[in-house]
C-alpha cells in the first residue's frame, strides 16, 4: 500500500486536533504534524520532505500567512515537490491564481457546502496514487517509520528542556512529568496524573506527590536566573512553584512550538 505524509499549516487548535482524530480512519495517510507558525512549516519541509501539505492561507492566530510560506518554499528550491492543497475562506479568483503560480496544486475554498477535515483528507488519499503527488513511500513499514521518528524527537526535546532547568534524573517524579508532557504534546487530558499512574501501574496519589516533590526540588536548587531564563510564563507569588498541570501545559506548548 502507498502511504502519503503530509503536514497541515494552520493556526485553529480545533481544527489541528480534528486532522489528528480523523486521520486515524486513514490507512494510506501519515500526519507528520501540525502547526501554525510559518518558520516551523518550513523546517518541517525541510526535515520531513512530506509529499503533501495542507496550507490554510489565512493564519490570523499563527505567525506568517500562507502566501508568505508559499513565496518562501518556492525560494528555497527543495530538490523534491509536495503537493500543495490550499484551504482558504478567500473566493477571490485573483488571489487562487497568486497562490498556483506561487506553487500550489489545488485550491478548495472553505464556504462551500460539503467542505471538512474529512472531505480535505478523502481528497489527499484519492490523489495519493497519482504523479502530481510525488509519493515516495509504498513501504508497508513508511508510517511507522515517521512516527518513531517524531516521537523520538519529541522526546529528546522534552529530556532538554527539564535539563535546562535542572529538573533532576534521580527523581522519580521527573520520569512521570516527562511521558505527561509527551501525553499533553498529543492531546490536553484533565485527568493526566491518572494516566501516567496506569501506565506506571501506581496510585494516582503517590504519582502526583512525586511530580510536585519534582517541581518543588528544581525550584528549591537551580538558581533563579535559569528559572526565570527557561520558565518564563506567570508562576503564583503566593505558592512560588508552578502547579503540576502549570508546568505540563506549559512545557507542552512550548515544546510544540519550537519543535
Amino acid at each position: 500500500m502507498k502511504i502519503m505524509d503530509f503536514i497541515v499549516i494552520e493556526d485553529e487548535n480545533e481544527i489541528c486536533e480534528e486532522y489528528k482524530s480523523a486521520v486515524k480512519n486513514y490507512t494510506d495517510l501519515c500526519l507528520i504534524d501540525t502547526t501554525g507558525n510559518v518558520d516551523k512549516a518550513l523546517n518541517l519541509v525541510n526535515e520531513y520532505r512530506p509529499q503533501a501539505i495542507v496550507l490554510d492561507l489565512e493564519l490570523h492566530k499563527g505567525a506568517g500567512n500562507g502566501i508568505s510560506f508559499l513565496q518562501a518554499l518556492k525560494e528555497l528550491e527543495f530538490s523534491f515537490k509536495p503537493f500543495i492543497l490550499v484551504v482558504t475562506n478567500n473566493i477571490s479568483s485573483v488571489t487562487h491564481n497568486i497562490v498556483r503560480k506561487l506553487g500550489a496544486d489545488f485550491v478548495i475554498t472553505k464556504n462551500q457546502q460539503d467542505y471538512s477535515v474529512e472531505m480535505v483528507l478523502g481528497f489527499l488519499s484519492s490523489i495519493k496514487d497519482t504523479s502530481a503527488a510525488n509519493t515516495k513511500k509504498d513501504n508497508p513499514d513508511a508510517k511507522a517509520t515517521v512516527g518513531d521518528e517524531y516521537k523520538d524527537r519529541l522526546r529528546k526535546k522534552i529530556t532538554t528542556e527539564l535539563d535546562l532547568i535542572g529538573v533532576s534524573p534521580k527523581l522519580k517524579g521527573r520520569q512521570y512529568l516527562r511521558d505527561a508532557i509527551e501525553i499533553t504534546c498529543k492531546n490536553k487530558q484533565a485527568n493526566i496524573c491518572a494516566i501516567v499512574a496506569k501506565k506506571y501501574l501506581k496510585t494516582d496519589a503517590s504519582v502526583e506527590r512525586a511530580m510536585q516533590n519534582a517541581i518543588n526540588h528544581t525550584w528549591r536548587n537551580t538558581d533563579i536566573e535559569t528559572l526565570e531564563k527557561n520558565y518564563t510564563t506567570y508562576i503564583n507569588p503566593k505558592k512560588g512553584v508552578p502547579t503540576i498541570t502549570e508546568f505540563i501545559y506549559y512545557y507542552a506548548d512550548k515544546v510544540m512550538m519550537n519543535l
